[in-house]
């Protein structure tokens, strides 16, 4: 029988657990969560993006999304809109209150990754990097 550290699926759980706790306790102080930052992170990168896109983009529940908007809304880090498209839809925009708070995150955010690939040069940093994408972009969509 093989053990644990020798099964990649389990190793990869493993270090997607870690990275969470690391995340987590990095916006710890801004009361969010990885999920959140996930979704600002995803805007970030879209003039807006309707909710049942935003949980088709990033593997969450729609009414996971609900939620998620509902807080980033109080915050004032993201906004519903009116879709140009369809008066009925909202779209998920990014408030420049969101913009700056992914900026003042950007440092935190790298040391988690850092302390994730610590143990790595930076040439198995950088092939790590490309096989995960490689992998996401296979298995995620």
């Amino acid at each position: 029988m093989r053990g644990l550290h020798a099964d990649t699926g389990y190793l990869l759980y493993r270090l997607g657990l870690r990275s969470g706790q690391l995340f987590n306790a990095s916006l710890q102080e801004s009361g969010l969560r990885l999920r959140h930052y996930a979704l600002l992170r995803f805007l970030a990168t879209s003039p807006g993006a309707l909710q049942r896109e935003l949980s088709a983009s990033l593997g969450y529940d729609p009414s996971a999304i609900v939620g998620l908007v509902d807080d980033l809304e109080k915050l004032g880090f993201a906004e519903r809109r009116p879709s140009p498209d369809d008066r009925r839809s909202r779209i998920i925009v990014l408030t420049e209150d969101g913009r700056s708070f992914l900026r003042d995150t950007d440092e935190a955010g790298q040391r988690v990754s850092d302390e994730l690939v610590e143990p790595l040069d930076a040439a198995e940093r950088e092939t790590l990097h490309v096989l995960l994408q490689k992998i996401a972009e296979a298995g995620l969509g």
